[in-house]
């Protein structure tokens, strides 16, 4: 199963898939598409394509955008390139990903990791 952080910073997504390859171990794809082409802040729709097809190695693909356009910039992208077994997650951007990691590196299908992500949005901090 992959992992497709998609965010409007490229350090942020290169610092969460740190996280998730560490608790994913060497089982887990984890690809980001963060910030725009030109390095700056924002989405790229190449750059969001090029993870997905990456992350697909045909157990499925978790979708997970941080916020607003990113959000937008995934859907378009699964539009005009469908590919069956991704799923875009509407969960929190750094819980949601850890919890269908670490779901995921135990050999979950993908609709298990889709709801564990989901699921983080209920959890407590405090």
């Amino acid at each position: 199963m992959g992992i497709v952080l998609v965010s409007h910073s490229a350090e942020l997504a290169a610092g969460l898939r740190e996280l998730l390859l560490q608790v994913g171990g060497g089982s887990l794809a984890v690809e980001v598409a963060g910030g725009t082409g030109e390095g700056g802040i924002g989405t790229s729709y190449d750059l969001v394509r090029a993870a997905i097809e990456k992350a697909d190695g045909g157990a499925g693909v978790v979708v997970l955008p941080d916020l607003g356009s990113s959000v937008l910039t995934a859907r378009a992208v699964l539009d005009d390139h469908p590919v069956p077994d991704a799923v875009i997650v509407d969960a929190p951007f750094v819980e949601g990903a850890m919890a269908a990691a670490v779901i995921a590196a135990t050999g979950a299908d993908l609709a298990t990791a889709v709801a564990a992500a989901e699921e983080a949005r209920d959890v407590r901090k405090l």
